[in-house]
């Protein structure tokens, strides 16, 4: 009898109880096969070529495919094995062999140029214009012009490109699980929060061993550089966070890195293009390398003579306090957090007991609910992944909205950092409504057996940001998929993200959920002035360190030849030269661990989280001028940018919602590198 594989029924929410990773590679191969009758179905009608029976039929075609690649990817990324692990190198080529066949089928791209050259003759909708624009330069950008040596070439450049970034990202994570620092003696650990060593205490429990273990998850590297005070275990910490994927061993990524980079560069030599950077810009707000240099040096310009301040001020801090003459990397953070605690009497640890994550959550969707009219209901009885994932049903009013997976803590088989994902799009289709399936996923400090998971405020705001992104997905109200929620533009993509964090800081929002997790007492009126007047704290630091992300961005992705370049950190360094502050750490790399851009999707686009603030900045001026819970404020935002995805092009959006250009002096005024 046949075993019945769960990704090819029919489902809703994906079947994860009744998942083996066994079901994923017959399924990617029966999905693709019936994908592909789809495209040839297409080709060979022999009708004459419209936007319905071509660019629709296409926007509609693999869509059991894509379900099936949401639920593997997000697996590889929250709850990954070595079996998936090993399964995704041969899913990989065989979607982008996939991808290149449909991009580069040469009867497809007819059909799809007789519509796009047809379209002054067709009274289509603002958002058919916008979905035929995007297809047709998706083939154009991917090679349909292209003679069909350079195609094959392509398909080559792609598959390679795939596997070489899935490998990147395995070496990170493999170096993350792999770092260990084994403490004996408690003493060692002075100054690290209590939550923190029994949190490593724990995870030397559970390996059967005595004393504590630090790994390289956040919630434990974060709290060791901000409150160690012994100085060599920051150094240790440090040395082994910043040197991930850059040691003599088989996790090494620099060549992973040289041959993305040379990759890249060839693929868009071949589009026509003269660097990656050129290819990817033509498709965003910045447009062109020398708007996104110029606007990374206009505000580096203000910021770098304030970091190069702060930076003094921290060192003579450090001198003072305990005499430290020749400050390094691994001084910054503890320096830092003791100065903010002597100006501003603010001690993150004394906060951390009114950010307890589920009142945190709450107090989240309450915001949400006053701003736009929305409810959460637990529902555990849609099937997860992983025992940590807590799942809801959202409404609007009455109405189902969408399903939030939300999933918080850190765990061997997944990879660090925060991130939003989507198990199905929202769409609404001739009649039919398929609303959205969005997932949040961090790396929060876990609950112990004393305490539950208490936030730092950074963890707070990570939380906030990534619930924007979701909110973008979920309210959602598009007629195609690949408009919908947060299929936008790369630098446009951040705003309801990077918008959602100002909450975080209003006294009338957090008194919604700051509550100390044992006496329900709101966060005391002083510390929130404290967590105001301190928000832009080594605020010159932090953009200049933000800045230089982006330039390192640049540096390996607006080359126009890698000639000579074969040396990861030698280039790395000269990237950094304008904004480093500190004496250079030699057997560190940032490059090799920068996921972002080597793995992720903000190659030639890490400027975007920059120019999403400038955006942010002046939106929320706007309800700051009229109430940060102002119902109108709110619906304009809600029915401009979070509803309308891709439909629409952004700068129109923005003005839509704002009534006018963005003004870059809302971000430095607010961030206090230029005069209020």
């Amino acid at each position: 009898m046949t075993k019945i594989n769960p990704l090819l029924q029919k489902f809703d929410h994906p079947p994860f109880s009744k998942l083996k990773t066994e079901h994923f590679k017959p399924a990617f191969e029966e999905s693709l096969k019936e994908a592909r009758q789809e495209i040839d179905a297409i080709v060979k009608n022999s009708e004459s070529p419209s936007f319905k029976n071509t660019i629709e039929a296409l926007e509609f075609s693999g869509n059991q495919l894509g379900r099936i690649a949401s639920i593997f990817f997000n697996l590889n990324s929250a709850e990954t094995n070595p079996e998936i692990q090993k399964l995704a190198q041969e899913i990989s080529p065989l979607l982008s062999e996939f991808n290149n066949d449909l991009l580069l089928n040469k009867g497809l791209f007819d059909k799809i140029k007789q519509v796009y050259e047809d379209k002054s003759n067709h009274d289509f909708t603002g958002e058919q214009i916008m979905l035929l624009d995007k297809i047709y330069k998706n083939f154009t950008r991917n090679g349909a012009n292209l003679n069909e040596e350079k195609q094959e070439r392509l398909r080559e450049i792609d598959k390679l490109l795939s596997l070489t970034s899935l490998k990147f990202g395995e070496n990170v994570l493999a170096e993350t699980n792999n770092f260990q620092l084994h403490i004996s003696d408690e003493a060692e650990l002075d100054g690290i929060p209590d939550s923190v060593k029994e949190s490593a205490r724990v995870t030397a429990k559970e390996k059967g061993e005595e004393g504590y273990i630090l790994t390289l998850d956040f919630p434990t590297y974060i709290p060791i550089m901000k409150f160690a005070k012994n100085r060599n275990l920051r150094k240790q910490m440090f040395l082994g966070f910043g040197s991930k994927a850059f040691k003599d061993n088989e996790f090494n990524n620099e060549e992973n890195v040289l041959e993305i980079v040379r990759l890249r560069l060839e693929r868009a030599n071949l589009l026509g293009f003269d660097s990656h950077a050129d290819f990817v810009l033509q498709e965003r707000m910045a447009q062109r390398i020398d708007n996104v240099e110029s606007f990374l040096d206009d505000i580096l310009e203000k910021a770098l003579p304030a970091a190069e301040k702060e930076m003094e001020e921290i060192k003579v801090f450090a001198l003072e306090s305990d005499g430290i003459k020749d400050f390094q990397k691994w001084d910054k953070a503890y320096y830092s957090e003791k100065l903010k605690q002597k100006k501003f009497d603010l001690d993150e640890e004394v906060l951390k007991p009114y950010f307890e994550l589920n009142q945190v959550i709450m107090g989240m969707f309450e915001i949400t609910s006053k701003l736009f009219n929305l409810s959460f209901k637990r529902d555990d009885s849609i099937e997860v992944y992983h025992k940590d994932v807590v799942t809801y049903k959202v409404y609007e009013g009455n109405t189902y909205l969408a399903t939030l997976y939300a999933d918080f803590h850190p765990r061997p088989g997944k990879r660090d950092g925060a991130w939003m994902t989507t198990y199905k799009d929202q769409y609404n289709y001739e009649g039919k409504e398929e609303r959205p399936q969005v997932s949040i996923v961090c790396n929060f400090t876990k609950p112990t057996k004393d305490k539950p998971s208490l936030l730092t405020f950074n963890e707070v705001t990570t939380l906030f940001h990534e619930f924007g992104h979701a909110l973008h997905a979920m309210n959602a109200n598009t007629t195609y998929p690949s408009l919908s929620g947060a299929s936008v533009y790369w630098d446009f993509v951040e705003l309801p993200s990077q918008l959602m964090e100002n909450w975080c800081y209003e006294k009338e929002a957090l008194e919604l959920f700051a509550k100390h997790y044992e006496t329900n007492k709101v966060l005391p009126i002083e510390y929130i002035e404290k967590i105001k007047a301190s928000s832009n704290f080594m605020e010159g630091l932090q953009t200049t360190r933000q800045v230089s992300f982006g330039k390192l961005d640049m540096a390996w992705h607006a080359l126009k030849t890698t000639e000579g370049i074969d040396n990861v950190k030698a280039h790395e360094d000269k990237a950094f030269k304008s904004t480093e502050l500190l004496p250079d750490v030699d057997n560190n790399c940032m490059s090799t661990a920068f996921g972002h851009i080597f793995q992720g999707g903000y190659s030639s686009g890490y400027y975007s989280y920059k120019w999403a603030e400038v955006l942010d900045a002046d939106a929320f001026e706007l309800f700051k001028e009229e109430g940060i819970f102002n119902e109108a404020v709110a619906k304009k935002y809600k029915k401009n940018i979070l509803q309308k995805g891709g439909t629409i092009e952004p700068t129109k959006l923005y003005k839509e919602f704002r009534g006018k250009e963005p003004d870059p002096k809302a971000l430095l005024k607010r961030a206090g590198l230029i005069p209020a």
